[in-house]
């Protein structure tokens, strides 16, 4: 454990980093889309 800490700084490897990095993309996602939506409904 300590090896793949060593080697991987960041945890994104691990199980907990995937989800945080799967949260935050669906999170922009969805801001981009509602931005987008908000932007074309107002013309």
């Amino acid at each position: 454990m300590l090896v793949l800490l060593q080697s991987d700084p960041t945890g994104l490897t691990t199980p907990f980093g995937r989800l945080v990095m799967a949260a935050g993309l669906l999170v922009v996602i969805a801001l981009a889309i509602r931005f987008l939506w908000d932007h074309r409904n107002k013309r």
